[in-house]
């Protein structure tokens, strides 16, 4: 899932992730292999963000992970099928008054 910039901002505090950058150069690699996605990279690897259903007025978005650090270094990812973390994100809409 892509993530407005408001979605990221209220996602972050949640998830201790940094966020790639949409004009870093390893983004477009990152969308040809898993689709277009708002990339994050934490303590495990790479990350996204999947919603799930709407509930009331926010969406609950699990955390999957499509790349460990296969270094100590933490300088080289090896993708694998994704894996959904316990990690659930409470996302604001884009447009809180909407209905």
């Amino acid at each position: 899932m892509k993530l407005s910039s408001a979605q990221i901002e209220h996602a972050l505090p949640q998830i201790d992730a940094q966020v790639i950058p949409d004009d870093h150069p390893a983004v477009q690699e990152l969308k040809g292999l898993f689709g277009d996605h708002t990339f994050f990279l934490d303590s495990d690897g790479l990350e996204i963000v999947e919603t799930g259903e709407p509930t009331g007025i926010s969406t609950l978005a699990n955390v999957v992970n499509l790349a460990s650090w296969a270094d100590e270094a933490r300088t080289v990812l090896t993708p694998h099928k994704p894996q959904v973390t316990d990690v659930v994100v409470d996302l604001r809409p884009e447009h809180p008054d909407a209905t």
